[in-house]
């Protein structure tokens, strides 16, 4: 039973880390030359799709991680 959730740990982490590492926020070094970075607009189709499963991968996590304290 506990190798389950081990496993579900893992890979809650790694999709976890890719979701957030997909994801694209401001313009960086573009606006401090000239580009439209200097604002954000809402997110749409699959940018909040990803925000949302982000948020959900990391309750996951916490979630996974406090069911180990009672193990």
């Amino acid at each position: 039973m506990a190798t389950f959730f081990i496993i579900l740990q893992v890979i809650i982490s790694i999709l976890l880390s890719l979701s957030i590492l997909t994801q694209q926020r401001g313009a960086g070094l573009s606006a401090t030359f000239g580009g439209s970075g200097g604002f954000y607009t809402s997110k749409r189709g699959a940018e909040k799709i990803l925000s949302i499963a982000t948020v959900v991968l990391a309750i996951l996590f916490v979630a996974n991680s406090i069911f180990f304290l009672f193990i």
